[in-house]
């Protein structure tokens, strides 16, 4: 069943994560969109909602040549393949070839790719090899033998994927050496929170730690109490206004299949959620639904990568880092504050 008033409000905020989930038909026009469809909004009463095209169409509605509705099946099919092909090459695919196997123009399917996984074909690839190397360091092996067992040629191209991304793989399995982290404890509505950031980008962000926790995970590393870093002060407003969120940087290393989930949990729209088979099959693997629960666990920044926004496939809460009240807390004000209600932060 669609629930009509969800179904419209994603329409009117032109909702791409909605594709998938039905189509809209306008009985004026007799044709039937995508929700993230970019063409001018009908009034509410000439709008009918479907669960799939198929069905649409049995009822005398035509495609919508703007937005081709009739394309998003074969759109996440044709990522999901890529993704195979991808996980399982040996060497780097470039895009021409991969965009070919799929049965696309290279630099429509750049932007498919990139609009439903998070990251270009090409950054994706660096994910993975950079994870592999994260792995190998996480097993005692030397910087120089993680390099090359991930496949680099040199290590030169290791640190440029690692500059490409944002990230510093080999820094945590060092404990945190030559690092400068900033951090600050803020007491929001949800209770005390850590903020901690490099000069590349957020680094922890969790609830009940303090810099005790955070120099457990970096031993090595300066910390320094400064609640007016500029990244510490970007949170909090991202806390306020999450919408700020997907746009701040961040500095954690984590394996490729982790950097693709982190990445999904940021385009999941505040006010919405999505269940782990959502985000399995948004990642290119169906079948993927408890590891995505492992690397959602796994999220080292919260709020900020809003891992509260993943529930069960059943529908219900599922678990959270920072207490089930917490999440339902999270949630509630998020979705007041996507109908205009007043900002998070207290």
């Amino acid at each position: 069943m669609i629930d009509e008033q969800s179904a419209w409000d994603a329409f009117e905020r032109r909702d791409r994560s909605a594709d998938e989930r039905f189509v809209v038909a306008v009985t004026t026009t007799r044709i039937y969109c995508r929700p993230s469809c970019p063409a001018r909004r009908p009034r509410r009463e000439h709008v009918r909602f479907y669960a799939d095209a198929a069905s649409a169409a049995e009822r005398g509605y035509r495609s919508c040549l703007r937005c081709k509705p009739d394309e998003v099946a074969r759109d996440k099919q044709a990522v999901a393949a890529a993704l195979r092909l991808l996980e399982e090459a040996e060497e780097t695919l470039r895009l021409e070839a991969l965009a070919s196997a799929v049965g696309y123009a290279p630099h429509h399917f750049q932007r498919l790719f990139t609009r439903e996984v998070g990251v270009s074909p090409a950054a994706w690839q660096r994910a993975r090899r950079l994870g592999e190397a994260d792995r190998r360091l996480a097993e005692g092996a030397s910087v120089t033998e993680a390099i090359y067992d991930a496949g680099y040629s040199a290590p030169s191209r290791f640190y440029e994927d690692a500059r490409s991304l944002g990230l510093a793989p080999a820094r945590p399995a060092k404990g945190g050496q030559g690092m400068v982290i900033n951090w600050a404890v803020v007491d929001c509505q949800f209770g005390p929170l850590l903020i901690a950031a490099t000069e590349r980008g957020l680094c922890r962000v969790s609830f009940q730690e303090d810099a005790a926790a955070l120099q457990r995970r970096y031993p090595a590393a300066e910390l320094v109490e400064n609640g007016e870093a500029p990244l510490i002060k970007a949170a909090l407003a991202a806390i306020e206004d999450p919408a700020l969120a997907a746009a701040l940087p961040t500095d954690v290393s984590g394996t490729a299949f982790q950097q693709r989930v982190w990445a999904e949990l940021r385009r999941i729209p505040p006010g919405e959620t999505r269940s782990y088979l959502d985000i399995a099959r948004a990642v290119g693997d169906a079948n993927a639904t408890r590891a995505v629960g492992t690397a959602n666990g796994a999220n080292p920044i919260a709020i900020i990568v809003p891992c509260h926004r993943v529930v069960r496939n059943d529908g219900s809460l599922g678990g959270y880092a920072g207490g089930l009240e917490r999440k339902k807390d999270l949630l509630a004000a998020e979705t007041k504050l996507a109908q205009g209600s007043l900002p998070l932060l207290s």
